[in-house]
C-alpha cells in the first residue's frame, strides 16, 4: 500500500505497544492465564503416559523386518540406538498440546524424573489403546486450546454491547482449523521435505540455497498462518473466511506483520530457556511455570490486539484512500 505523508494518514499500529497492552490486559485479569498454568502443573507433577513398553514388544519384529529389507546391520543398529533414547522420553499428555489453536505448555516430553512429590506414576499404552489415547487427547486439547483462545480474545476485544464468540462455535472453528492445519502442513511440507532430501544428496551447496530460498519465502506463508484463528475469535468468522482475511492483512502490511511473529517467536524462545533453568525436582519450577504461563497468554493477548488494531487501520486507510479517489475525480 502506498501510503504517503503527504495524505497525513495515521501510522500503522506499533508492535511495542501491542505487547505492552497485551500485557496490561493479563495482568489486571490474571485468571486468563489458569488453563495453561493448570496444563504445565500436570505435565510436570502428573502422571506420564508412556509407549516404550509397546516398542519394546514390537522391536524385535521391526528389526526382523528392516534385515529382510536388506538394511545394513550398523544402520538398524544405529535406528534402533535413537529409539531407545528418544521413545522413554515421550509423554503422550503433551499431545493435549494442539496448534495452531490451543494452549501452550512449557515441558517437552520428558523421562520420568523425579519431582518434589517422588518420581510419577508412570502409564504405558497398548496397542490396543494408543490410537484411543491419540484420538481422546487431541480432541481435549481443540477443545481447551478454542476456549483459551475464546477467553483470552474476548479480554483484549471486550467492548459494551459486545457479544464474545459462542463455545460451540468456537469449538468447532478450532476443530476445522486444526484440521485444515494438518493437510497443509501434510501436503507442503512432506513434497518439500522429499525434494530437498534429494538434492541433498546430489549437490549440498544447492540443497543450502534452496534452504536459505525456502527460509525467506516462509514468511509468505508464516504470517498468515500466524493470524488465521485470529479471524474466527475476532471478527467471529469460519476458518475459510478467516485465512483470506489473514492473506489480505498480509499483503498489505506483511513487513511489520512479519517483524511482530519474529519478536513473538524470540520472546517465547528466549524464555522458555528461563523457565526451564530450574531442575524438575524443585520448588523452584513453579515459579517457571507461572512466568511461562503468565508471558504465554500476555503474548496470545498481545496478537489479538495487534490484529485487532491493524486491521482498524486498514479499514481506515481504505476508506481514505477512497475518499481521496472521489476528491480527485
Amino acid at each position: 500500500m502506498d501510503v504517503s505523508q503527504k495524505e497525513n494518514f495515521p501510522l500503522p499500529p506499533g508492535i511495542i505497544n501491542s505487547i505492552k497492552t497485551g500485557f496490561d490486559l493479563i495482568a489486571t485479569n490474571i485468571t486468563a492465564m489458569l488453563l495453561p498454568l493448570l496444563a504445565n502443573l500436570f505435565l510436570w507433577l502428573g502422571p506420564r503416559l508412556r509407549m516404550d513398553a509397546l516398542f519394546n514388544l514390537i522391536k524385535t519384529d521391526v528389526i526382523l523386518i528392516w534385515k529382510s529389507g536388506g538394511i545394513p546391520p550398523e544402520d538398524i543398529q544405529r535406528a534402533m540406538s535413537m529409539y531407545e533414547t528418544v521413545i522413554p522420553r515421550i509423554n503422550l499428555f503433551w499431545i493435549f498440546h494442539t496448534i495452531p489453536i490451543g494452549i501452550s505448555s512449557l515441558f517437552l516430553p520428558q523421562e520420568a524424573s523425579q519431582t518434589p512429590l517422588g518420581y510419577p506414576i508412570v502409564w504405558q499404552v497398548d496397542a490396543a489403546s494408543l490410537i484411543g489415547w491419540l484420538f481422546l487427547l487431541t480432541f481435549l486439547g481443540w477443545i481447551a486450546g478454542g476456549l483459551y483462545f475464546r477467553a483470552v480474545a474476548w479480554l483484549a476485544l471486550a467492548s459494551p454491547g459486545a457479544q464474545p464468540l459462542g463455545i460451540f462455535r468456537a469449538v468447532v472453528q478450532t476443530v476445522l482449523v486444526s484440521i485444515l492445519w494438518g493437510f497443509l502442513s501434510v501436503m507442503v511440507g512432506v513434497p518439500s521435505f522429499l525434494i530437498l532430501a534429494v538434492v541433498l544428496q546430489l549437490n549440498a551447496f544447492v540443497a543450502n540455497l534452496i534452504v536459505l530460498f525456502l527460509s525467506l519465502a516462509s514468511m509468505w506463508v508464516i504470517v498468515p498462518l500466524f493470524f488465521w484463528p485470529h479471524g474466527i475469535f475476532v471478527k467471529q468468522q469460519n476458518a475459510i473466511t478467516s485465512i483470506v482475511s489473514s492473506l489480505k492483512m498480509m499483503r498489505f502490511t506483511l513487513p511489520t506483520s512479519s517483524l511482530f511473529v519474529l519478536t513473538m517467536f524470540l520472546l517465547t524462545f528466549g524464555l522458555n530457556f528461563l523457565w526451564n533453568i530450574p531442575p524438575e525436582d524443585s520448588w523452584m519450577t513453579l515459579v517457571g511455570i507461572l512466568g511461562h504461563s503468565f508471558v504465554s497468554t500476555s503474548l496470545l493477548a498481545s496478537s489479538f490486539v495487534y490484529y485487532r488494531d491493524m486491521n482498524i487501520w486498514l479499514q481506515d486507510m481504505m476508506e481514505r484512500l477512497k475518499l481521496n479517489q472521489l476528491k480527485r475525480a
